[in-house]
This record gives structure tokens, C-alpha cells and sequence, in this order.
């Protein structure tokens, strides 16, 4: 293990960090050019010498590393990840004896206990996210730690550490016996196919159980339902599952048609008696409204930017847009059930969205229930960011 290098925290964000922040900014050190090699351990201490904490150096597009512990004494060792990565399997104990949902969860980065890293379960194998070259210089740590705590079929990793913090397209797989995908996983109950060797996602967004639960069981009896951004269509399924009249699933991908299709149809679905449209959402959009096209309820869960050959989208400045998009194809009575996984902001900023969204629109509306992060992502009070999902069901009603 290399040596710690000392840096210095500004003394207006010594309070900050005394009281458990655990990214390490930029701006909050005073001699940053002791920073050289992603990996390398740091030890935290105010201007006047008095230790904060120990983490490691790790760039990514909201910091320059994370603080690992506020214990001078404690060595970043195997030790240390065991710890870690064992007191994350306990905490999610009831998922694992749970056999109607096999895919969460295990590790959540900072709320865990190492920024910059996740862990994911799927029926017996595991696919690590590595944020950073920082963290990733602590690979075999990690590896080793779940060798060392658990049983699993086989291990995966995601490097999502290129250019821009994209993804680096190349073999997933680290150890143990490679998977024949998809494999089929279960949440609440529902087939869901997935595939953890196939680019930067694997099929289904796990932060996002417990709203596709309450789709189907809450709000999607007897409606048509809208479902845009579907990605490999979840939201769908759950709707249909839940007695959907009909659900129609908008996306740009050109895989997001053959990944509905297996999704319908590995829980024994008609996809035929549904829509599947592969095109541009904004587009859709306008076109819904042109030809008067309404639903009963619409799923919006846009990315936090995306860009296609007409449209940029940015949920901090553009969520409100589309969101009356959304209200003028809703029919009265109807529900939105609006979602963004930006970090940037926090709920109330998100439902002031929604409130000025329906104020322009001249609609009213009542909000019928809110949900963040599922409890398998752990998150720390300190880093309110860390707590990124908001989503918000809401009913609308003509003025």
C-alpha cells in the first residue's frame, strides 16, 4: 500500500468535513498539487495540523476523492474493505433471504462506506462499479474482500471512469464461472431479464423497485399508460402486471425494441397487445398532442441530459418543459408519476418544478405519494446528494 500524502482542508470546511462529508472537493484543500496519482492514500488535516480523516485520491466530475474514515488509527488495508463489504452484505440480510426479488443492492458507495465504489447483486452474481482509477487502484482489495465474505456464482465490473466518466467498453467479466445471459432475476415477484456482460447497464434500474411496485399495485389498473424513456421497458411490465389497459413504451435506442419484447415476454405477456415505439420522446411528444392522443397515466423518467439530432435535455433546466408536455397528454384524473435521478437538486427544488410545470399549464393537481432511494441504497445524512432518486405520483385535475 503506498504512502499517505498530507493534505491541508481549508478552515471554512473543516466543519464540514468534522461533521462527516465525504467527498473530498477540490477547492477544499490548500496544497492540491500533492495530488499526482489517482489512488493514492491521503491523510485530512486542518491548517494547524489536527487530523479529519483518511481517504483516497480518485477524480471524478464531483470531486477529486473520498474520506474513507475519521479514525486516525485506522489502516486502509484488507482488513478495512472486509469490514466494509461484510457489514454491507448484513445490512441487506432480509434481500437475501427474500426469494421474490433477487437483484439489489449491496453496496452503495459512501452510504457504505467507499465512495466512488457499488455493488450489485443478480441471482449469484456480482457486477462492481468502479468510478474512479482512483478506486479502481484498490481492485484487488475489493475482489478479495468478496471472496473472503461471500459466496457467488461469478463477479463482474463496470469501468465507468473514461472520458467524461463513461463507460470503458470491454469484457465485464473478473472470476468465478461466466454467466449464460440474460439470466432471469426477480423483483417483487417479476421476471426481469438481464444481462451484466452487455455495456454499461445490465436490463433494470434497481434504485427504481420500489416505484415499478407501486405502479402496479396502486395506479395502473384500467389505465393506458405512457412509459417514456422506457430503456428496456420495466415500467411496462409492471403496468400490464398490474391490469394497464394497454401501455405504450417510448424510446430512442434502437435496443429498447427487441429488450421490451424479451421483458413482455419472459413473464408471459403479450407484447403485440402493447406499443413499442422507437423514436425520439420529444418528438412523441408533439406528435400525441398534434393528433390528440391522450393516456391515463405517463411515466417520466428521463436521464439528467440526454441528446438526440433535434433535442438537448437537461433535467436542472429543462425538467419543468417537459413536464407540461407530459400534463397536456394527461387526461383528467389521471396520474404522472414524474422521476429524475439528478443530483443537483433536492425535492422540494424538483416539486417546485412540478408546481410551476402545472401553474403554466393552468391545471391543478395533488400530490399522491413520494419516494426516494430504495432501503438496499444505503445513504449518509451528510451527504444529502447521495440520496440522488426523486419521484413524485401525481394526480391531475382541469382548472
Amino acid at each position: 500500500m503506498s504512502k499517505e500524502i498530507s493534505l491541508k482542508v481549508k478552515n471554512k470546511f473543516i466543519n464540514k468535513y468534522k461533521n462527516g462529508y465525504p467527498l473530498l472537493l477540490k477547492e477544499a484543500i490548500l496544497n492540491v498539487e500533492q495530488l499526482k496519482k489517482e489512488g493514492m492514500l491521503l491523510r485530512l488535516t486542518d491548517e494547524n495540523n489536527r487530523f479529519l480523516g483518511k481517504g483516497y485520491y480518485g477524480r471524478q466530475n464531483k470531486g477529486v476523492g473520498w474520506i474513507l474514515t475519521q479514525k486516525e488509527n485506522e489502516s486502509i488495508n484488507q482488513n478495512f474493505f472486509d469490514n466494509k463489504i461484510s457489514k454491507a452484505l448484513n445490512r441487506r440480510r432480509s434481500f437475501f433471504q427474500d426469494n421474490t426479488t433477487t437483484a439489489f443492492r449491496v453496496f452503495n458507495g459512501e452510504g457504505d462506506g467507499i465512495g466512488g465504489l457499488t455493488i450489485d447483486y443478480y441471482d449469484g452474481y456480482y457486477v462492481i462499479t468502479w468510478y474512479s482509477h482512483g478506486i479502481y487502484a484498490f481492485q484487488d482489495l475489493v475482489i478479495r474482500s468478496l471472496q473472503n465474505v461471500t459466496a457467488f456464482k461469478g463477479i463482474y465490473q463496470k469501468k465507468r471512469f473514461n472520458t467524461g466518466g463513461k463507460y470503458v467498453d470491454e469484457d465485464d467479466f473478473v472470476t468465478g464461472v461466466r454467466g449464460e445471459f440474460p439470466i432471469i432475476v426477480k423483483e417483487n415477484g417479476v421476471r426481469v431479464a438481464v444481462n451484466v456482460n452487455e455495456g454499461p447497464m445490465t436490463g433494470i434500474f434497481l434504485d427504481q423497485r420500489n416505484v415499478r411496485k407501486a405502479i402496479r399495485d396502486k395506479f395502473a389498473k384500467g389505465r393506458r399508460v405512457l412509459n417514456t424513456f422506457s430503456y428496456t421497458g420495466a415500467f411496462s411490465v409492471f403496468a400490464a402486471l398490474g391490469g394497464a389497459e394497454k401501455t405504450t413504451s417510448v424510446d430512442l435506442a434502437n435496443r429498447s425494441l427487441p429488450k421490451t419484447i424479451e421483458q413482455f415476454s419472459v413473464n408471459g405477456l403479450d407484447y403485440e397487445a402493447h406499443d413499442i415505439k422507437v423514436m425520439d420522446v420529444f418528438k412523441y411528444f408533439n406528435y400525441a398532442f398534434k393528433k390528440g392522443i391522450t393516456f391515463d397515466m405517463i411515466i417520466l423518467d428521463p436521464p439528467s441530459f440526454a441528446r438526440s439530432k433535434k433535442h438537448t435535455f437537461s433535467a436542472a433546466k429543462d425538467y419543468k418543459d417537459l413536464l407540461k408536455q407530459a400534463i397536456n397528454i394527461t387526461e383528467d384524473n389521471g396520474v404522472i408519476a414524474a422521476s429524475t435521478n439528478y443530483s443537483g437538486f433536492g425535492m422540494d427544488k424538483f416539486k417546485s418544478f412540478i408546481k410551476q410545470a402545472f401553474k403554466e399549464t393552468e391545471k391543478k393537481y395533488k400530490v399522491l405519494e413520494e419516494h426516494d432511494l430504495p432501503e438496499d441504497f444505503q445513504t449518509v445524512t451528510a451527504y444529502p446528494e447521495g440520496n440522488y432518486l426523486k419521484v413524485v405520483f401525481i394526480k391531475k385535475y382541469s382548472e
